[in-house]
């Protein structure tokens, strides 16, 4: 997933902007970038993750090198979080997601995910039953 994702992506659930994000890998490319205006990003600079009228000089280039790997998008606003699992973000509806698979993420990554995501995370934490 790139940072530059973060600048149009809301929560499906209640619509929240922007998400947060946590990065547990990323991987660089290193290839040319041609960039005619920056910044590229509208609202949110997703590498920074700042307001884009607070960056004074974008590093767009660098940031478009860069893909997450894996790590999570947590919406603030609803509590639901969101994996990143081989560079593909899986926001899906809480009917459509495989619960095992979440708990299994939180597992894998829980000493860095918040505390919060792991106790009260939605659709699936660390304290609801299996």
């Amino acid at each position: 997933m790139k940072f530059r994702l973060l600048d149009l992506l809301a929560c499906p659930i209640c619509k929240h902007f922007p998400l947060k994000l946590y990065v547990f890998s990323k991987r660089r490319y290193d290839r040319q970038v041609v960039i005619q205006e920056k910044p590229i990003c509208e609202l949110l600079c997703g590498y920074l993750g700042r307001d884009v009228k607070d960056v004074e000089n974008p590093p767009c280039e660098e940031c478009l090198k860069l893909e997450i790997v894996s790590g999570i998008l947590v919406c603030e606003n609803c509590s639901r979080w969101y994996p990143i699992i081989d560079e593909i973000p899986r926001m899906l509806p809480d009917e459509l997601r495989d619960l095992k698979e979440d708990r299994e993420f939180l597992e894998r990554y829980k000493d860095r995910i918040p505390k919060k995501v792991l106790l009260e995370g939605k659709p699936v934490n660390l304290s609801t039953s299996q």
